[in-house]
Formats: C-alpha cells, sequence, structure tokens
C-alpha cells in the first residue's frame, strides 16, 4: 500500500476538539493579516483563506461582526459580501483559472457548517478531474500548493482591486 502524506491536516486534526472561541474573530484579532492569512479587508466583512482548504485558492468572506444570523444583517454589509464574492471570483480566474466554483453558505452545524456562530461564505475553485479517487476511498485531498504559496499569489490581486499588478519596466 502507498501513502500519501497531508501534513498540513495534521494541526487540524490534533486540535479540532481542543478549539475554543471562533476562528474568525482570532484572525482578526490577530493583527497580522499575513499570519492570519486576511487578504481583503472591507468596512463590514473581510476574506481570509482557508486554513484547511478543498482545493488552492478556497476563501472565505466572513463579516466582523461575529454572528450566526445572516438574515439579520445590514442591506450594506449583505452588498458588500456580494461585491467581496465577485472581487474575489474576478481574483481568482485571474489567480488561478479555475474551470469553476463552488461558492456558498452553510448555516447551522445540521447544513454541514464547521463554525457555527459566525457565518461565512466559502469560495471554491474548481478544475475538472479535481473531484478524482482520493477522498472517496482514502479520505485524502491533495493540493498542489501550500497556504502562504496561495497568500502571496492572491495579496497583490486583492490589492490591486482584482486587476494584475502592472510589471515595472
Amino acid at each position: 500500500m502507498e501513502y500519501i502524506t497531508a501534513p498540513w491536516r495534521s494541526d487540524y486534526v490534533r486540535s479540532v476538539c481542543r478549539l475554543k472561541g471562533c476562528i474568525f474573530c482570532r484572525a482578526l484579532k490577530l493583527g497580522d493579516d499575513r499570519a492570519a492569512h486576511i487578504l481583503h479587508r472591507g468596512k463590514h466583512n473581510f476574506v481570509i483563506l482557508n486554513k484547511f482548504p478543498y482545493t488552492p485558492g478556497h476563501l472565505m468572506i466572513a463579516p466582523f461582526r461575529h454572528t450566526a444570523a445572516f438574515e439579520r444583517a445590514s442591506r450594506e454589509a449583505n452588498a458588500e459580501l456580494i461585491g467581496l464574492l465577485q472581487l474575489s471570483l474576478k481574483t481568482l480566474k485571474r489567480a488561478y483559472h479555475p474551470h469553476g466554483f463552488n461558492a456558498g453558505i452553510n448555516l447551522g452545524q445540521s447544513a454541514g457548517a464547521g463554525v457555527v456562530h459566525h457565518y461565512h461564505f466559502h469560495v471554491i475553485p474548481r478544475w475538472h478531474g479535481d473531484s478524482n479517487f482520493m477522498p472517496l476511498i482514502s479520505g485524502t485531498r491533495i493540493l498542489t500548493e501550500d497556504l502562504e504559496c496561495a497568500y502571496d499569489r492572491l495579496l497583490p490581486l486583492f490589492q490591486s482591486d482584482g486587476r494584475r499588478p502592472r510589471r515595472k519596466r
């Protein structure tokens, strides 16, 4: 039998039962956007890399306000969230050239939310064939890029509002 390692998952597996507090609030309080993998801050919401991604470039958009009640968010916060979704799609297209996307929100534990008390929107780039047999047979995902590499690839595009940064001549 051949083994494929996924070392980025070990921290999660060891700590999942010990996690205290909210991962989004913790990232915001860290005070270091690079260490927290925060790519963009709006007025009401922010864009962050998923620490345990399904595919390279897996982003999440979450409100600054700690709440599970998406339906109670202000129109301004929801409008900004949709704008950040558009920016995220545009940026991921330029950075990764995916064939498609999964984008959505899981509200409540029974709906599959891993973080129940702070709603967030997932944006997941997808490619033909990326759902191969590995997750189904062995419960293993293979990623071609680590978080720091993804952060360095995406940050300049978010900073330039989704446009490719111009090269100095």
